[in-house]
């Protein structure tokens, strides 16, 4: 056992955590300027593919930091799943996708989902977070977490040679996994439907293209006395997952994999085999003090055909990061850290009630059925509603999702795309948020109220003029996406979310603006604002 180092080391944000969400969050902070170090027990992905459906909203937020997934061999529409009694035998249905699923609402988008392995994007994620900065201290185990007002301090091991030292983090991120060790040693209990079973996974290598010729990429195998779950990867990888909990060899694992496929004359190579906990669980607490739970530490969500798993994860971590880059600025105070939970957690809840409400996992609800509706993934993925003190002009009679093109604008919720030509370059509005807040109007006199307010409160604010710093086809299609009039404006927060909207212009336009960015930034400095020339 190694020695400890008395307070050797310091960062802002110590993430634990260098899986999927762990790297994006590390992805997000860096590139808005915050320090991280990322420390993960591995040394690298896992052996086993794991997630591979990154939607829509997923593959935004990478598009905005500068991750260029590659386009992947499966189609950009949703994988479809056959019941079949294996590969060779008889087929007997198609099941549906969830309603209205399309391709996770792509015509309200600058981008598609995209099908790529998890082991196969964490690298991209691991170079982009290096490009930006990001310390990433792999093969790094956590000891032990204490905290009081003035930060966190980490007890770590190096797995390598065994030692020890401290690390003072003003924050963490806890991306720990389901059975995070942070969760539990903060004594945050879950709720949710609780475990479901035991899953065993077989990852091989075989030819058997032949039968992905119809477009079906997911089967549920149904024989008399076996039943598993059998998909390829699209890179000549497949994975078959049984519920049984069997430790089996290498002979009787190809001997199952001949059954699900239903034949004895194809070549298979076993790659490798995984164990892991199928459950619905919510944490009842997303965050204590300085320490924020994310992905599988916060939601524990089994895999679906909605990808509400890791994706809901990746859409945690940046939530939070502008958060955490605007209290560390000195920008926003830490009120500002308080809206995580409360925007984050509703969704996971929602996602959560989603997924058992759908046919794959309905069967596992206790007593009487679920009465919950079920939402397109449109709604789910692009049309989430926030409530908090981050957001202004929302009440309790607003649904928790609905499709983005019904929300018009809505504070609360994700700015509506448009495609629109900046600088002679066709854009999306999207692309009109970066780093800082955005206000949107045709009316060119928010320029300078935006400027005195931005001036005041120490908070960057990019005025866009519609019609002149963004060109758009038609007259008035931005009225109507964000619910406004011409004379009316729009700021968007940081992650791209509607903060405030006002339909026409009030009497005194800096003050009211000011009043709204203090509130939903939680500005650490506020100041009487009076309207600008």
């Amino acid at each position: 056992m190694g020695f400890i180092t008395e307070n050797s080391d310091g960062t802002p944000v110590l993430i634990v955590g260098g899986s999927l969400v762990g790297l994006s969050a590390a992805v997000f902070l860096s590139w808005r300027g915050v320090p991280v170090v990322v420390i993960d027990k591995h040394h690298g992905s896992s052996s086993h593919p794991r997630a591979i459906g990154f939607t829509t909203r997923t593959v935004e937020h990478f598009r905005q930091v500068g991750v260029e997934v590659p386009m992947s061999p499966q189609s950009m529409e949703p994988p479809r799943r056959a019941r079949v009694e294996s590969l060779a035998g008889n087929w007997t249905e198609e099941y549906p996708w969830t309603p209205g699923g399309g391709a996770y609402g792509a015509e309200q988008s600058p981008v598609q989902a995209i099908a790529i392995t998890q082991d196969r994007l964490e690298p991209l994620l691991r170079e982009r977070a290096r490009e930006l900065g990001a310390d990433l201290r792999l093969g790094t185990e956590l000891l032990g977490l204490t905290q009081d007002d003035g930060g966190v301090t980490a007890t770590l091991r190096r797995r390598d040679d065994g030692h020890e030292y401290r690390m003072h983090a003003q924050y963490v991120v806890a991306a720990d996994g389901a059975d995070s060790g942070i969760r539990t040693g903060l004594g945050i209990e879950r709720h949710g439907v609780g475990p479901l079973s035991v899953q065993r996974s077989i990852l091989f290598r075989a030819p058997l293209e032949e039968y992905l010729r119809h477009g079906v990429v997911q089967f549920e195998i149904e024989q008399p006395d076996f039943r598993a779950f059998l998909t390829t990867y699209s890179d000549g990888r497949w994975v078959l997952m049984l519920s049984d909990d069997i430790e089996r060899d290498p002979g009787q694992q190809i001997e199952v994999v001949r059954r699900a496929i239903g034949r004895t004359d194809i070549p298979i190579e076993l790659l490798t085999t995984g164990r892991w906990k199928l459950a619905g669980l919510i944490a009842d607490r997303f965050s204590v003090g300085r320490i924020f739970l994310a992905g599988d530490a916060a939601h524990q969500l089994p895999p679906n055909r909605g990808g509400f798993g890791a994706n809901t994860g990746i859409d945690d971590v940046h939530n939070l990061a502008w958060k955490l880059a605007a209290v560390l600025s000195g920008c926003s105070d830490s009120r500002l850290l308080e809206t995580y939970d409360a925007e984050r957690r509703p969704i996971a809840d929602l996602r959560h009630d989603q997924l058992f409400a759908r046919a794959d996992y309905k069967a596992y609800l206790k007593g009487s059925k679920s009465d919950t509706v079920v939402l397109d993934d449109a709604a789910i993925e692009l049309g989430q509603l926030y409530r908090s003190t981050a957001v202004l002009g929302v009440d309790d009679s607003l649904p928790q999702a609905q499709r983005p093109d019904r929300w018009a604008g809505q504070p609360g919720t994700r700015a509506p795309h448009l495609w629109v030509t900046v600088d002679g370059h066709t854009r999306s509005t999207l692309d009109l948020i970066r780093h800082d807040w955005v206000l949107l109007s045709v009316d060119d006199r928010w320029r300078a109220a935006a400027a005195q307010v931005s001036e005041k409160l120490g908070i960057a604010i990019d005025f866009d003029q519609i019609g002149t710093d963004v060109e758009l086809d038609e007259p008035g299609v931005f009225e109507g996406a964000y619910g406004v009039e011409a004379s009316g404006a729009t700021l968007i927060r940081p992650d791209g979310y509607i903060a405030w909207r006002t339909r026409t212009a009030p009497q005194d336009r800096a003050g009211e603006l000011a009043s709204a960015l203090a509130t939903t930034a939680a500005a650490a400095g506020v100041s009487t604002m009076t309207d600008a020339p």
